[in-house]
């Protein structure tokens, strides 16, 4: 069977990419060793495979030199101890899935005649924070002392979620590239990001990330989508980068969460409990990873009795997830996974005949019987 003469350059560069190991690749591909060493040649069936199990467009693989591949959105990313490597698959795989819904997303509202958001990009980077956390909790509905109603910092996030879909965000919260669970999303490489537009804003969280951090790593972005710039970030130790937009957004986000003066006002009952930070946590409905940040924020605490909990409370809580079985309904998953808001409209399109079932499919991931099923599951009649 005929070969092609892909570089050995391409190859070396597509398997390093994918961040599998030759002897994993080996498994289903035996001659990668010499493909790689440029000694033999993929067949177009064998190279279909390769970019298949690296997640590698095929053309890539006809370049003359392996390309650069640039992030569609600002990088606000300060990788910690390390040097930022270069974006993942996964990671580029999913940026670009979420603009194309966005994209969809926007031109539908465009045609239904849909006013543009009014908050988007209307605040400034130098505004007064105590005013920008009220504005955002009025324009997702939510009154100042919203989570003192809510029984869990759990379901708080699922409030805030509900709360910001409603105001007409784009919400996504996911753990792995669509509904690929062999394909999981790195917390240390992105905990989300923001695509900002005054028609159809969307937000993505890491699902794959510690729950602890989620609910910050949420009102982190809709403040992004304040001021009006997309970005994507790690956050580590839910700290921004040194960038002047990232700092301001983490500092509307911990007011936006836990306001300085209620904590200031807490801090005496809270230091009166064994466990300050917990107390912290079920007064403002966060997790006590974002409490204890806060009271580190306002100089309640010093550096070293933050870093002591939060790694401490990081490891218990991976502890818990390998515990967990995981999965979950797979309905249910997709409220999250696609965001109601959009699963919802897409559907409805297509049952009325406005947007073809084939883009429909490419749109959610969903195909065939699974895709009537969450359509009927979410409402959406014919």
């Amino acid at each position: 069977m005929q070969t092609l003469n892909v570089k050995r350059e391409l190859i070396q560069w597509a398997i390093e990419r994918s961040g599998r190991s030759t002897d994993v690749l080996a498994r289903a591909m035996p001659k990668i060793a010499q493909w790689e060493s440029g000694k033999a040649h993929p067949t177009l069936r064998q190279l279909e495979a390769l970019a298949k199990k690296t997640w590698t467009p095929l053309g890539y693989f006809f370049l003359a030199e392996p390309p650069e591949e640039r992030l569609p959105v600002p990088d606000f990313r300060t990788g910690g101890d390390h040097p930022i490597p270069r974006p993942s698959p996964n990671l580029i795989d999913t940026l670009y899935t979420m603009q194309r819904r966005q994209a969809w997303m926007r031109e539908y509202l465009i045609e239904q005649k849909q006013e543009p958001l009014q908050y988007i990009g209307s605040a400034k980077v130098d505004g007064n924070i105590s005013a920008v956390a009220k504005r955002i909790r009025q324009a997702l509905g939510i009154a100042d002392s919203w989570a003192s109603r809510i029984s869990t910092w759990t379901n708080a996030l699922t409030v805030l979620r509900e709360a910001a879909e409603a105001a007409g965000i784009l919400v996504v919260i996911n753990g792995v590239v669509g509904n690929d669970n062999h394909r999981k999303l790195d917390p240390t490489e992105f905990r989300g990001f923001v695509l900002s537009d005054v028609y159809a804003p969307l937000v993505f969280v890491n699902g794959s990330d510690a729950r602890s951090a989620q609910m910050f790593t949420l009102a982190h972005e809709l403040a992004h989508l304040w001021i009006g710039e997309g970005g994507l970030f790690d956050l580590p130790e839910l700290q921004a980068s040194d960038n002047q937009s990232e700092q301001f957004c983490n500092q509307i986000a911990a007011e936006f969460l836990i306001p300085a003066t209620e904590l200031r006002a807490f801090w005496g009952d809270a230091q009166r409990t064994n466990e300050p930070f917990q107390a912290i946590a079920g007064h403002f409905k966060v997790s006590p990873v974002v409490a204890a940040r806060r009271a580190l924020d306002l100089d309640l605490i010093a550096k070293p009795a933050f870093f002591e909990f939060y790694r401490a409370y990081q490891a218990d809580e991976r502890r818990q997830a390998a515990r967990s079985k995981g999965g979950g309904d797979f309905y249910n998953n997709q409220n999250v996974r696609l965001g109601k808001r959009f699963a919802r409209t897409v559907m409805q399109a297509a049952k009325e005949g406005r947007l073809l079932y084939r883009d429909a499919y490419a749109l959610t991931g969903l195909h065939g019987s699974t895709f009537d099923k969450y359509a009927k599951a979410l409402g959406v009649r014919a």
